[in-house]
């Protein structure tokens, strides 16, 4: 006969069943709510790879709209997080300037204007607009055409004293002051001050040199010696070409004492050269004649008048300017976004400490919380700027709740499909899956945004490296952000609801 069972000792079953049902309801709970600490082993191996330790990286993840983080490994950590810091830029910029916001180029007269023939100057004042492309200073040539100006007598006066700075050394950060990456922001910033040398065989068999083109033509430029032709295999064409380079600020001599492969096609190189002012009067005298004007005068800088100006010329709306500024990385777009902020906290001229001030009192109205957070220029280009991947962390999740987030969302790289990530995640599973703002310096290396797994989560991530082997480590940062898109991090199901198994 089956034994009976006591009271006693059917309601110790009975609690003993609760009790073991509870454990595991708890234990269920408690991971889909906890906070790891630890990297997945697969993550460990990844970094061991690359041959960067664990206290070299600072990673952060959060599902957007939970409560709380499932990863935070060294989050606090105050690290340089190159280019990276542009999303605390371009996040503030759509908040506190507006998705309409455009800059704002000024001509005055300063003279009399009789039958398009101006007898004196005309000056231009600079307002920080970060992308005034050739495309746009042609536009802007044409406007003064139809305005009425055919002619000017005088000289060209250049105000560029919205911004007060201290003076740009172009090589102070890496020695490379021609790279187009150094150049400083500026009030007036004409094509990001960037030459394009365009290299192609010549189209003449008699020519034995490689054909030079040269954007946009200034005057000041000259070439000196081209590159002779040659057939060996297109290999280090750049560096075969030997180029030299004579940048006194009015004028600049290019000297190429290589040679150029026929086998190259056409490639291309950017430089920046001349200072500001020279840069915007070649700009200016070959586009304005270009479009039907006449001007041989010099250029000085000065003042514009009080008053209004004779014709304005309003720059791209800020989401065009922010879709640049992170897919493409531009650094002196982004230093010019960062001074306008200046402008909501103090009068001209603006400084990097008032861009400073009005980036923190939007942190605390927003109760955004970046504690530590250093923000030098605004682009990442510098060895000063700190930031937490907590921080990062908490700027990302914020994005998702405002009017703006479309907007911000969007001008991050697409995984394998554009911007700096173009070239990256061809062969992983997050291939069009997540959108991140990149960041590389020597000794730095971060990847920030958003990563969606194939049940429909999207992820907040953070990943900041700071170490000697940061330029070899990407493969690593891939590997991270495939696994938080493969749902590596995902809460477990609930064991709570799993059926109870039979006595």
């Amino acid at each position: 006969m089956k034994a009976v069972k006591t009271m006693d000792q059917q309601w110790w079953i009975l609690g003993r069943r609760v009790f073991f049902w509870a454990c595991l309801a708890a234990i269920g709970l408690s991971r889909a709510g906890a906070v790891s600490a630890a990297l997945p082993e697969a993550w460990k191996e990844a970094l061991q790879r690359v041959g960067v330790p664990e206290n070299a990286v600072a990673v952060a993840v959060q599902e957007v709209g939970a409560v709380k983080p499932v990863l935070l490994h060294r989050a606090d950590a105050l690290m340089n997080p190159a280019s990276v810091i542009k999303l605390a830029t371009t996040a503030a910029a759509l908040d506190l300037l507006g998705a309409d916001y455009r800059w704002k180029t000024e001509a005055y007269l300063d003279g009399h204007l009789a039958d398009g023939i101006l007898h004196g100057n005309l000056i231009l004042k600079g307002y920080g607009d970060p992308k005034i492309t050739i495309e746009q200073w042609q536009a802007f040539m044409q406007r003064l055409r139809q305005a009425g100006l055919s002619q000017i007598t005088g000289d060209l006066i250049v105000d560029r004293s919205l911004f007060s700075l201290p003076v740009h050394d172009p090589s102070a950060f890496d020695k490379e002051p021609l790279k187009p990456y150094n150049v400083g922001p500026d009030a007036l910033l004409v094509s990001f001050k960037a030459v394009r040398f365009e290299f192609a065989p010549s189209a003449s068999k008699n020519n034995k040199e490689a054909q030079i083109t040269v954007e946009p033509p200034l005057t000041g430029i000259k070439i000196v010696s081209a590159p002779p032709l040659s057939d060996k295999r297109c290999g280090d064409w750049l560096g075969g070409l030997k180029p030299t380079f004579k940048n006194v600020g009015s004028y600049a001599e290019v000297h190429f004492s290589g040679d150029y492969s026929a086998r190259c096609g056409v490639r291309d190189m950017y430089v920046a050269l001349l200072d500001v002012p020279h840069f915007v009067h070649g700009m200016f005298t070959h586009y304005f004649v270009e479009a039907g004007g006449a001007f041989a005068g010099s250029v000085r800088e000065g003042k514009a008048p009080e008053g209004a100006p004779w014709l304005t010329f309003e720059s791209l709306p800020l989401p065009e300017v922010v879709q640049d500024i992170n897919k493409r990385s531009n650094n002196v777009m982004a230093q010019q976004v960062f001074l306008t902020l200046a402008a909501l906290q103090m009068t001209p001229p603006y400084t990097r400490g008032g861009a400073r001030l009005a980036m923190a009192e939007w942190l605390k109205t927003n109760k955004i919380n970046m504690e530590g957070l250093f923000v030098d220029n605004g682009a990442g280009l510098s060895r000063d700027t700190r930031v937490s991947a907590q921080g990062l962390l908490n700027l990302l999740l914020h994005a998702q709740q405002t009017p703006w987030r479309d907007l911000f969302f969007d001008s991050l790289p697409l995984a394998g499909v554009d911007g700096t990530l173009k070239y990256r995640f061809h062969k992983s599973a997050a291939h069009n899956q997540a959108r991140l703002k990149t960041g590389l310096l020597e000794g730095a290396r971060a990847l920030a945004g958003y990563v969606d797994d194939p049940q429909g989560r999207r992820y907040a991530v953070v990943i900041l490296l700071n170490h000697a082997k940061a330029r070899g480590s990407a493969p690593a940062m891939e590997t991270i952000i495939e696994g938080i898109h493969q749902g590596l991090l995902a809460p477990p199901q609930q064991v709570a609801t799993q059926a109870a198994p039979k006595e």
